[in-house]
């Protein structure tokens, strides 16, 4: 298939990936010159998505430390998540419709590889498979403008602290699959609610391993 993004697209891609799967950890540095040989480019197109990932909130520059990834930020969360269940909807909507045999194949490859990397036990794998399902399944909804403003939201939100959580993976693999059988059955209102229920349950498991923190911290 062919990539028509330009090579900042590219670079801002993985980087996503690499935050919202954790690998590049909350308050972290990237460090321009290690990303560029990391995936063999110049330093122009690192610069370049570092002002993107900026502009969309994932990281902050400073002209001293360079740039870092943003903290997840708490008191966001739960309007991040209402905003979520809007606009995910509304893509996972238009991916049942748009959806060819050829995109619903890539998702089931993908949503295989995420189920082989949880099984054996590769969890920064894992995230990152999870990223590109949810990526994929909208890149076919084809709303770019809808798309740029959940990688916003996306930027806010803890996925890492959410796919740590235990029992987390069988669930969220369950959910997975409720949603590729409904775009397999073009059904676009069980999309809708297999997606919401999917980000609700996320958002679920988060508060209860955050409760489990603080009683365990307050009993210590």
């Amino acid at each position: 298939m062919m990539d028509y993004r330009t090579k900042e697209e590219r670079v801002a891609d993985y980087l996503r990936e690499g935050i919202i799967s954790g690998v590049y950890p909350r308050g972290s540095r990237l460090k321009q010159a290690e990303i560029a040989e990391k995936l063999n480019l110049s330093i122009t197109p690192v610069r370049e998505a570092l002002k993107l990932l900026e502009a969309e909130g994932y990281i902050k520059r400073d002209s001293y430390k360079g740039a870092s990834i943003v903290p997840f930020d708490a008191a966001a969360s739960e309007e991040v998540l209402q905003l979520r269940l809007l606009l995910e909807a509304k893509l996972v909507q238009a991916a049942v419709d748009k959806a060819t045999s050829k995109d619903i194949e890539d998702l089931r490859a993908l949503e295989i590889e995420f189920e082989q990397a949880f099984a054996s036990g590769d969890r920064a794998v894992a995230r990152g498979v999870n990223y590109r399902f949810h990526r994929k399944m909208y890149d076919i909804a084809a709303m770019p403008h809808t798309l740029h403003f959940v990688q916003i939201l996306w930027a806010r939100y803890p996925f890492d602290l959410i796919n740590m959580s235990s029992g987390r993976s069988d669930r969220a693999i369950e959910e997975h699959e409720e949603i590729l059988q409904a775009i397999c059955a073009r059904d676009a209102s069980a999309a809708v609610f297999a997606m919401r229920k999917h980000i609700e349950s996320g958002w679920e498991v988060l508060k209860a391993s955050v409760a489990e923190t603080l009683s365990q911290e307050a009993a210590s």
